[in-house]
C-alpha cells in the first residue's frame, strides 16, 4: 500500500507498506542513495515473520520533499509522523547502510515509542574520536564523504554526474561500483532478483533530483544532532567483516558507546550482505514486545489514495 503522508511542517513523505497488515510495525529505512522501493524481503517472507514493513523516501528522494539543511536526528520526526498516521503506538526500525544513522536517531530520540533498533552496515560519525573514517573505505565514498566534509558545492558536483548517469541507465550505479565490490558482495548482486531491485530503488531516488544523496551526505559529515550513547533501547548492529563502503570498524565503534547494543560481524559478508541476513533481523526486532502495545487510536489520516 502506497500513501503520501503530510508531516507536522506541512512536506510530503512517500511511504509504502508491505507485509502482515495486522504484523508487528517495523520502519526499513533506505541506503544511500534509496528510496522506498527497497530492496526488500518478498511478501510471503514478511507474512511468515508476522512483520507490517514500513518504508519511506527520506526528503528530497523520489516523492519525497526536501528538507534543506537536514540534520541525521530530523528522521526522527518524520518516522514519528509517519507512525502517527498509521496509528502506531510502538514500532521497530531497521536502517541499512545510509538508513543506519536515521534509525539510530529513532532509538536516541523516540525511545518511548521504538521498541528495538537495528543498524545493518551502517557508519560512525564523520570525525568520530578514536575512529579512522576512511580507513578501509572504497575510493568511491573516500570521495564522496570527503567532498560532503568539504562544502555544498562540491558533494553536489560529485552527486550531479552520477544522477545523471543514473537517470539515463538505473544499472550504471552497479557498475559503476563493481569494480570496488569484494567477492561476497559480487555473489549477492549477482543474483538477478537483487540487481533487479537495487535498480529500482536507485532510479526511483533519483528520478526528479539529487537532493536527498546531496541532504544525506552533508548530514553525515555533520554534527548529527544527538549521542548514540544515550541511546537506552536494544540495538542490534550486524556488519560484514569485508565491507569496504561502510568498515566494519564503524560498527565496533558504535557498539563501543552505545548501552544495550550487540555487534555481529558476520566472516564471509560484505556490504549486500546485509539484503540476505534481513529476515532475521526482522525476526529479533518483531520479538520482545508485547502485542497489545502496537496500536492507538490517532486523529491524523494519510494524504492520499491507496494504490
Amino acid at each position: 500500500m502506497k500513501h503520501t503522508v503530510r508531516t507536522a511542517d506541512g512536506r510530503r513523505l512517500s511511504t509504502l507498506v508491505r507485509g502482515d497488515p495486522d504484523g508487528r510495525p517495523v520502519f526499513l529505512l533506505h541506503g544511500t542513495p534509496g528510496s522506498r522501493l527497497g530492496p526488500h524481503p518478498r511478501s510471503a517472507v514478511l507474512h511468515r515473520l508476522g512483520v507490517r514493513l514500513i518504508s519511506f523516501d527520506r526528503p528530497g528522494y523520489g516523492g519525497s520533499d526536501r528538507l534543506a539543511g537536514r540534520q541525521v536526528a530530523d528522521a526522527a520526526a518524520d518516522v514519528l509522523d509517519i507512525a502517527d498516521s498509521y496509528g502506531l503506538e510502538k514500532f521497530a526500525v531497521v536502517g541499512r547502510s545510509g538508513g543506519g544513522p536515521h534509525a539510530l536517531a529513532c532509538a536516541a530520540l523516540l525511545p518511548e515509542r521504538t521498541a528495538r533498533a537495528a543498524v545493518l552496515v551502517g557508519i560512525a560519525p564523520h570525525g568520530a574520536e578514536g575512529l579512522d573514517f576512511f580507513d578501509g573505505m572504497a575510493q568511491s565514498n573516500v570521495i564522496e564523504f570527503t567532498a560532503a566534509a568539504n562544502s555544498y558545492a562540491d558533494i553536489a558536483a560529485h552527486t550531479k554526474v552520477v544522477a545523471s548517469a543514473v537517470r539515463a541507465n538505473p544499472a550504471s550505479l552497479i557498475a559503476r561500483l563493481h569494480a570496488e565490490l569484494p567477492d561476497p558482495d559480487r555473489r549477492v548482486v549477482a543474483d538477478r532478483g537483487i540487481r533487479s531491485m537495487l535498480i529500482e530503488t536507485y532510479a526511483e531516488a533519483l528520478r526528479t533530483s539529487d537532493n536527498g544523496w546531496i541532504d544525506d551526505a552533508l548530514a553525515f559529515c555533520s554534527p548529527w544532532g544527538f549521542d548514540p550513547a544515550t541511546i537506552t533501547v536494544p540495538v542490534l548492529l550486524w556488519h560484514g567483516a569485508s565491507d569496504v563502503f561502510s568498515p566494519a570498524s564503524h560498527a565496533r565503534w558504535l557498539a563501543n558507546r552505545i548501552p544495550n547494543a550487540t555487534v555481529v560481524v558476520q566472516a564471509d559478508a560484505a556490504h549486500f550482505g546485509a539484503l540476505d541476513v534481513l529476515p532475521d533481523i526482522l525476526r529479533w526486532l518483531s520479538a520482545g514486545w508485547p502485542d497489545n502495545h502496537r496500536w492507538v487510536q490517532r486523529t491524523r489520516a494519510c494524504d492520499g489514495s491507496a494504490s
